[in-house]
């Protein structure tokens, strides 16, 4: 009788660690998303544009910048892009935003015409950059600081709302 006493006891006890356990996990902080991380600093690149203009994220130092990676095929990147052009628009020369295209084989050209956006658009040919930053899934934009540091990151479709959110928390 003891014996099941005693293990009943251990039992209970061992479910109780599991579940305070359980509630003790945290929500994921920007710093768990997979990818480079926030608080690094950001690798240089240099890239081409739309008009075969070489770019580099170095010509940015002191300033505030948005780097965005995505795809024309990928439907959450065209649905975020008229959200960038406003953000664009009304940010001026206060934030750089550059779209790193990770499909450059595809009519990219057309397609920001198409979409109307008017924001350097970069071309990762050869997937360096897209590597470099260890892109997992798009879109995946970073908010970089002044010094170039990783300040933010977000996986996922983007609000006017969210880039000024992130960006005024630089």
């Amino acid at each position: 009788m003891i014996k099941k006493i005693i293990a009943a006891v251990v039992l209970i006890a061992l479910m109780s660690v599991a579940i305070v356990q359980a509630m003790e996990k945290e929500e994921p902080k920007p710093n768990n998303l997979p990818g480079l991380g926030i608080g690094l600093k950001a690798p240089d690149f240099e890239l081409k544009n739309l008009a075969g203009e070489t770019v580099k994220l170095s010509d940015f130092k002191g300033k505030k910048v948005m780097l965005n990676f995505w795809a024309t095929w990928c439907p959450p990147c065209k649905a975020e892009m008229p959200d960038m052009q406003k953000f664009y628009t009304e940010s001026g020369d206060k934030i750089a935003i550059l779209a790193v295209n990770i499909d450059p084989k595809n009519d990219v050209s057309g397609f920001a015409d198409k979409m109307g956006v008017n924001f350097p658009i970069l071309l990762d040919e050869n997937d360096q950059v897209s590597k470099t930053y260890q892109i997992l899934t798009i879109p995946t934009t970073f908010f970089i600081d002044e010094k170039g540091i990783i300040r933010n990151k977000h996986l996922s479709i983007m609000t006017v709302d969210l880039m000024k959110k992130y960006t005024n928390n630089m």
